[in-house]
């Protein structure tokens, strides 16, 4: 009894094994800090039920002339708007520095693309919902599915085609949202998905990089895991759904990101059941969320993706 009062002390005072446990499964709501007009676009702030009716929060950018939608969500702890990484509290993670998606999203813009970009649930503006808990896609599936719905019957975009920009745990929670519901996904004609995020990957790889041993932090984190909310770490992980995904995936990653096995990106992308795919690796730092600016910087992959495959 003493040694597993011991045990769980020292998982719970574990930094590292604390810190992982808590944002997977409660996340962190960072402010919403900047809005589509300071990149000159004009913007409907709106917002939608998820699936379970969670009110979740939006902006609509419109194209005039274009038929063509593209559906944004974002990776956690971000919100549509990006990430405060240049303010405390937050300038002590993931490297210290803003993320901002306003410039990628007037390049989508000026290509001829309305968009729709939200929060998802818990994060930004949006409700709480599942109770506050997190699932790294589980539970936030239900909001893919919403976005959809709400892009499906609104009167100035129920007709449009229609493409998907999923990032980190927004990849995740798209493609056990297409596994989940295959029918609502059957008219997206292109989708690009950022850094997606299998749960054990990103555990594994921070031990490592810490010189931690790997396995006996991976069974620590899934343990205050399944403690704290039920969840299985295993179970974290977009992998075993990414064979739904039937339409055109570009799957974009940061080559020298600490926090990935390339072996996990790959898994991913060959379980993807399309002929038409591609995985690009983001040149560049080793900074996880530096790969969150890269398209604002170089839009030309993600512009080209959907230029494609996208019909006129």
């Amino acid at each position: 009894m003493a040694k597993a009062a011991v045990a769980v002390v020292h998982d719970k005072t574990n930094p590292l094994v604390e810190q992982y446990a808590q944002l997977f499964t409660h996340g962190l709501r960072t402010p919403v800090l900047r809005t589509p007009n300071e990149v000159g676009l004009d913007y409907e702030e709106c917002w939608f039920p998820s699936a379970d009716g969670v009110t979740l929060e939006a902006w609509y950018i419109p194209a005039e002339g274009s038929d063509k939608l593209l559906i944004a969500n974002h990776p956690m702890p971000c919100n549509r708007y990006g990430f405060p990484g240049h303010l405390p509290p937050y300038n002590t993670m993931f490297g210290g520095f803003e993320v901002n998606f306003l410039p990628e999203l007037k390049h989508l813009h000026d290509a001829g693309y309305n968009i729709l970009t939200y929060d998802i649930r818990n994060h930004g503006r949006s409700g709480a919902g599942s109770g506050g808990l997190s699932g790294i896609g589980l539970l936030e599936c239900r909001d893919v599915l919403g976005s959809m719905r709400y892009a499906q019957t609104r009167p100035d975009t129920k007709d449009m085609h229609l493409g998907l920009y999923s990032r980190c745990m927004g990849s995740n929670s798209t493609m056990v949202a297409v596994a989940m519901w295959p029918d609502a996904f059957a008219s997206v004609e292109a989708a690009v998905f950022l850094q997606p995020a299998p749960g054990a990957m990103l555990v594994r790889a921070a031990a490592t990089h810490f010189k931690l041993d790997a396995d006996k932090t991976e069974q620590r984190v899934a343990d205050r895991i399944y403690e704290l909310s039920g969840f299985h770490l295993a179970d974290l992980s977009p992998t075993p759904s990414a064979h739904a995904v039937t339409f055109p995936t570009l799957v974009a990653q940061l080559e020298r990101d600490w926090l990935i096995d390339r072996n996990d990106i790959e898994e991913i992308y060959n379980h993807l059941d399309t002929v038409d795919k591609d995985l690009f690796w983001i040149p560049g730092s080793d900074q996880r969320f530096s790969g969150y600016n890269y398209f604002g910087q170089h839009p030309e992959r993600l512009v080209g993706w959907f230029d494609t495959h996208m019909k006129a």
